[in-house]
């Protein structure tokens, strides 16, 4: 179904719900730093075109994609959408090769800039230290970041990688946030690299997974920031939510292994509506308007620093997998209705 086709209470009803997820939109004075992942693992999703105009059309600033899609990096053309664009895992090996880097930035990013606004390039995605991946990942983000140089782009391009949490050795409380000895290997040289460019660790925060792993010891008020007041105290701070206590645990190992000016991106965050107990449409709802309304405050660690953050995802993606939550993380269903209507302004 065509956006422009829907009929008129469908499109109100849209509207309303994106006014929640538009980057740069202004609520009670504030500007929502906030920007929607474009995941396409899905045999059902709309052309690359029609998505892309589903942002622009709608307001949605900011935008996440995987790899270099050519149909999508033509349809941002001219469009002014920030975008975050991803390196496939199965891509680093051979970005280890400055001419094979170099070829990449031509084709990915030269090709198209400026007419994609391209704002930081995610060079692999949840890559544990484990995998054997995860040798390429800084060769990588330095061959990337060195043909962007010498295109006279790398002022304006950071070159990062996104992380999980499962890099964290310790979380609580979030002073003590750390990377521990297997992870410290893995991320210390990648920290010194991006505090040496100034570009943020990009981190993708996910309180329902948290929640999901533990739910004797987290509370759902917590993961959906429903808590009334204080939850825990943290020497002087004091923690009311389980997205900013992540966030602030990264911030703990980020100084630990460095990287004390090195600021944080979330990358992806989200709630699937359906597939687990706690996975509905209502605490989806929640969490989304709830941590909209939040980003502008910071974090206890970084009070009043806006938080850029992308949602993810913008459709659900009935390939991912294999737990059933993994095909509902969309904020629309993939004929762009929206899953959340009862979200409003007001």
């Amino acid at each position: 179904m065509d956006f422009l086709s829907v009929n008129r209470t469908l499109m109100i009803a849209t509207y309303l719900f994106l006014g929640f997820f538009i980057a740069n939109h202004t609520i009670t004075g504030a500007t929502k730093p906030i920007g929607v992942c474009n995941g396409r693992i899905a045999d059902n999703l709309p052309s690359e075109q029609d998505v892309v105009s589903f942002y622009t059309m709608n307001g949605i600033g900011k935008m996440r994609i995987y790899d270099p899609n050519q149909a999508t990096l033509q349809a941002l053309r001219g469009t002014n959408v920030e975008l975050i664009l991803g390196v496939p895992n199965g891509d680093l090996q051979s970005l280890t090769t400055p001419s094979t880097a170099n070829n990449w930035v031509q084709n990915n990013i030269v090709a198209f800039s400026p007419a994609v606004n391209f704002r930081y390039i995610a060079v692999g995605n949840e890559v544990e230290p484990s995998d054997p991946a995860s040798q390429y990942v800084l060769p990588a983000m330095q061959n990337i970041y060195n043909a962007l140089v010498s295109t006279n782009l790398g002022g304006e391009i950071k070159v990062s990688t996104s992380v999980s949490a499962s890099l964290l050795a310790q979380s609580f409380p979030p002073s003590a946030g750390s990377f521990g000895a297997t992870s410290s290997t893995y991320m210390t040289p990648i920290v010194s690299f991006l505090a040496t460019t100034g570009a943020p660790l990009l981190v993708n925060v996910y309180p329902y997974f948290a929640y999901i792993g533990d739910p004797q010891n987290i509370r759902l008020d917590f993961a959906l920031f429903t808590a009334q007041g204080t939850v825990f105290q943290d020497g002087a701070l004091a923690y009311q939510n389980l997205f900013d206590a992540i966030v602030d645990a990264f911030y703990s190992a980020l100084e630990a292994a460095g990287g004390a000016n090195v600021e944080i991106v979330v990358s992806e965050t989200g709630w699937p509506s359906t597939g687990e107990a706690a996975a509905t449409v209502d605490n989806a709802s929640t969490y989304y308007k709830n941590l909209i309304n939040h980003v502008n405050d910071g974090t206890p660690k970084k009070p009043g620093k806006a938080m850029e953050t992308y949602l993810f995802s913008i459709f659900d993606e009935d390939q991912k997998g294999p737990a059933e939550t993994e095909r509902h993380f969309g904020l629309f269903s993939p004929d762009k209705q929206p899953k959340y209507n009862n979200i409003s302004l007001s």
